[in-house]
């Protein structure tokens, strides 16, 4: 259904527009799924209930498994005790907030550690980059972008990227502090 025209969600239901054109109706006591398609093209509109359990048609994932798996279990998530230093990095346009710590000894990153709020993909991105922080000296660290943490993602989709270039941003933030 159209915007103007969707109902109102109804009492023990939930509902999601995922856009002008696909909306999903939750019944949540009885299992059911309701998607509704309204194409601009003028076709007709169909609704189809589908039990909780069936796949749902047209279901594409954004991110890559090793976007997911970085998300799903982030390395190295958490406050460091003893940090050496720790910036704090924010993205204005989309809200993303991420908190890098490391622990430097002998000229190398030791340790490193990350609080971030945000999307998935700022999640993984931080947890990413972590892993290749750790173990490096503090001049090699400043070469490390934003196409490397997505590259070790998979491949960050461009509407994305933003969460590897808030990464890289800590990273240069962080240099002065190290150095």
């Amino acid at each position: 259904m159209r915007p103007d025209k969707r109902k109102p969600a109804r009492p023990g239901s939930q509902g999601i527009a995922l856009s002008p054109c696909v909306s999903i109706r939750f019944k949540l006591r009885a299992k059911i799924c309701e998607i509704a398609w309204d194409p601009p093209s003028g076709a007709p509109n169909r609704e189809q209930p589908y039990s909780v359990d069936d796949p749902l048609p047209y279901t594409v994932s954004v991110f890559n498994e090793a976007v997911l798996d970085h998300f799903r279990n982030p390395r190295n998530a958490g406050d460091l005790p003893d940090a050496t230093a720790t910036v704090e990095v924010s993205n204005p346009v989309c809200g993303d907030i991420l908190r890098l710590a490391v622990r430097v000894a002998e000229a190398r990153i030791v340790a490193a550690r990350f609080r971030a709020e945000g999307c998935v993909a700022s999640i993984a991105s931080s947890s990413v980059l972590t892993s290749l922080l750790t173990g490096k000296p503090a001049a090699e660290a400043g070469r490390i972008t934003a196409e490397e943490i997505s590259d070790a993602l998979g491949g960050l989709p461009p509407a994305t990227f933003h969460a590897a270039q808030l990464c890289a941003d800590a990273v240069r933030a962080l240099l002065p502090k190290i150095s």
